[in-house]
Formats: structure tokens, C-alpha cells, sequence
């Protein structure tokens, strides 16, 4: 993984335990309001290497930032060479992929003709399929290849997409993946919505005014093979979509609980087996409550629950894997993270949200949800492979 707070699992799950934030004024060339963004360092002195100068921009540079992290390229290799190129597939979530390329692309037009210049490759960076292509060509696979975009529900989503491939018989293992980068599109674009805060987002408190927008990308493998009992595991997934308003989600829930409700469905869990909940948990007035009364619809009050926007903004097309990988992190370390910048819950909101640092806890399972424009939801359950499922 590559955000905000850095790169690789040990510099997140660092900040995670020491509750500390990655958040920082937006220091964006050409933004003209004030607001706090999570940005990734790093990325603008690590260049692709040479045989992938095609794909250079700042999406395929984040994703390439994690997939060098942790082993995670030599683990490719050596499943590549056990299960073969065409057995492995890759399906990864995206927002707005490349569309930074794009706009500086547009900023220099032929004054005369309007014509982008020559050196602009749509396909390669901004293209949705861009960064997919990019990890396929890199990783050296030859499986089914897919983007989902379905805003910040889209790499949550590719998680279940995963496990039906798998189910088919399509490939023996998928690397999954979310990427978004930081772009003048969405921050202009929720600053004309009025979502943005001028400080670090407080999910779920009683002040809290917006997002942060953040960057990362965050990959894992996910496959029935060369697995061991009390391994990590997807034990069941749900989607659903109220499509009750383009930006807003169903003031009720409606959405988010048929998709917690099918996850549980899926795992063949009881609400009550759910130790803790990573919420999407976003810092707008509406989206918070909303989550909060569909978590009480199929989950019950007072639900121990984070959200971890306030460590690394919301990633959009990658906030999905961002919770899931969180979701990892705490099931490995035996903790659950707290919520940053948050001095007091809003009284609306029913969910134990935790406040303080992150806490060694016993964790079985993690309840990670994932809510888009237009009214995507999706939610994964983690926890330990008890059964070889």
C-alpha cells in the first residue's frame, strides 16, 4: 500500500497504533481555496522504469509506489510461475484513474488548432483501463483483466468480482487494487458541491463540515490456493444500489443496510459475531448519519466502529481497499484503530465510535464499508479462515 501516512504496511500500521494523521494543507498548483488533502511523497522523484514510459503519470507512479512495497512484486512472480501468467487476473477500482494527465494535457493545447499535444497518451494514463493494462504489463500476466468504477465504492466491489472469477474457474488467483490520485478535478469538483472542510476531516463529530480528499493505492492477492486455516480471508461480501440521488446516499440507509445485510448473508454470520466496523465514514453532514442508521438497521446500537478518513483523507476509488487492508492490519495485529481530529460524536450517531489511539483488542472479524455516488454500496467481512472456505 502507498498513502498518505506512507508506503508499506509497517509505516501505516505505525501511525495507525501512534494515531497519527497524514493530512495537510493543499499545496496543489493551481487550487485556490483552502482545504487539507492527504498526498502521497514520493511520487513526483519516482519515474517508471524505462521500458513503461508509455504509462507515465501520477496514477500509474502511485500504483507502481505499492506494488513495490512488501514483497508484493516477488510474491507475483512466484505465484506467476506456479499457477502460470494466464491463470492470474487482475481487477482493480478507480474513480477518476489518470485524469491529472489530461488536465495538464488541456493546458497545453496548439493556441491555434486547439489540437493536445503529441505527447499526450489518453490510452496509456487517463484511459479507466489505464492503470489496470499498466499493473497487467508489469506484473507479466496473461488472465482476465477488468476496472471497476463506481466511484468510491469501486475497489471494495473488485473484491467481490474477485471471489466470483475464482468461483467460475476463471483464473486461480486476482490481485485486486484501488488507485486514485490527487487531480484538480475532484478537488474543484467537491469544493463546487460545498463538501470540502478547510481542515483535516472529523468523521462523525458534531462539527464536522467535509472531506479530505487523499491519494494511495493499495493491492492484495486474492486466491483459493496455498492458503492454511486462520489465514486472512474475505468471509463474505454485499452489494447493492439504492440509486436514490447522484451525490447523496438514502438519508435512511436504505443502500448501505442491503449491502451489510447481504454480507453477513454471504458469510452466513450473525450481527453479533461482527467485532468492529471500519466505516466509509466520509465527514459530510448527511453520508455519516446515513451510515450510521443503516448500521442500525442490521448491526444494532452502540457497534464499535472507526473511520480512518482522518488519517489519509477520503481516496475515493481506493478508500475501499484502504478499509479492507486496515481491516487486515488490525486482524494481524490484534487492534482496532481509533477516529483522528474528532473531539466529540455527534448525538445522532448510535455507532461506538472510537476517539482514542488504536487499542489491542481480540478481533475475529471487521465489518469494511464502501458507499459511492449514485448510491454503490459494498461491504466485505474479514476475518480468519476457519473452515478452508
Amino acid at each position: 500500500m502507498s498513502n498518505a501516512l506512507g508506503l508499506g504496511r509497517a509505516a501505516f500500521k505505525e501511525a495507525l497504533l501512534s494515531h497519527r494523521s497524514g493530512l495537510r494543507p493543499c499545496d496543489i498548483d493551481g487550487v485556490d481555496f483552502i482545504t487539507a488533502i492527504g498526498r502521497v511523497d514520493g511520487i513526483e522523484q519516482h519515474p517508471l522504469p524505462d521500458a513503461f514510459k508509455a504509462y507515465e503519470g501520477r496514477n500509474n507512479r502511485l500504483a507502481h509506489l505499492a506494488l513495490m512495497q512488501d514483497g508484493f512484486m516477488p510474491r507475483v512472480d512466484e505465484l506467476r510461475r506456479s499457477l502460470g501468467a494466464h491463470r492470474m487476473g487482475v481487477l482493480l477500482g478507480t474513480s477518476t484513474s489518470g485524469i491529472l494527465e489530461t488536465e495538464q494535457a488541456y493546458t497545453r493545447r496548439d493556441p491555434v488548432s486547439g489540437a493536445l499535444p503529441a505527447d499526450f497518451r489518453y490510452r496509456e494514463t487517463q484511459n479507466t483501463f489505464a492503470t489496470a493494462h499498466f499493473i497487467r504489463e508489469i506484473l507479466e500476466l496473461r488472465g482476465p483483466a477488468l476496472t471497476v468504477s463506481t466511484a468510491c465504492s469501486s475497489s471494495a466491489k473488485i473484491f467481490a468480482n474477485a471471489a466470483r472469477w475464482l468461483e467460475a474457474d476463471l483464473c486461480d488467483a486476482v490481485i485486486v487494487g484501488g488507485v486514485d490520485s490527487l487531480c484538480l478535478t475532484t478537488l474543484f469538483g467537491f469544493h463546487s458541491l460545498e463538501l470540502l472542510s478547510k481542515n483535516p476531516s472529523k468523521p462523525c463529530a458534531i462539527d464536522r463540515d467535509g472531506i479530505s480528499i487523499g491519494e494511495a493505492a493499495g493491492f492484495a492477492i486474492l486466491t483459493h490456493h496455498h492458503r492454511e486455516e486462520g489465514s486472512l480471508a474475505v468471509l463474505g461480501a454485499g452489494e447493492s444500489s439504492d440509486a436514490h440521488h447522484m451525490s447523496s446516499p438514502h438519508p435512511e440507509g436504505l443502500g448501505a443496510a442491503i449491502a451489510m445485510r447481504a454480507c453477513l448473508n454471504a458469510a452466513q454470520i450473525d450481527s453479533n459475531d461482527v467485532d468492529f466496523i471500519l466505516l466509509h465514514g466520509t465527514a459530510t453532514r448527511t453520508n455519516d448519519i446515513a451510515e450510521d442508521r443503516g448500521i442500525l438497521k442490521v448491526l444494532g446500537e452502540a457497534k464499535n466502529a472507526a473511520s480512518i478518513k482522518g488519517h489519509i483523507g477520503h481516496t475515493l476509488g481506493a478508500a475501499g481497499i484502504m478499509n479492507a487492508l486496515t481491516a487486515c492490519l488490525a486482524l494481524e495485529g490484534q487492534f482496532t484503530p481509533g477516529t483522528l481530529h474528532t473531539q466529540t460524536v455527534d448525538p445522532l450517531i448510535r455507532s461506538h465510535v472510537a476517539l482514542e489511539p488504536a487499542i489491542h483488542a481480540p478481533t475475529s472479524i471487521i465489518l469494511s464499508n464502501a458507499f459511492g455516488f449514485g448510491g454503490s454500496n459494498a461491504c466485505l467481512l474479514l476475518g480468519r479462515d476457519q473452515h478452508g472456505r
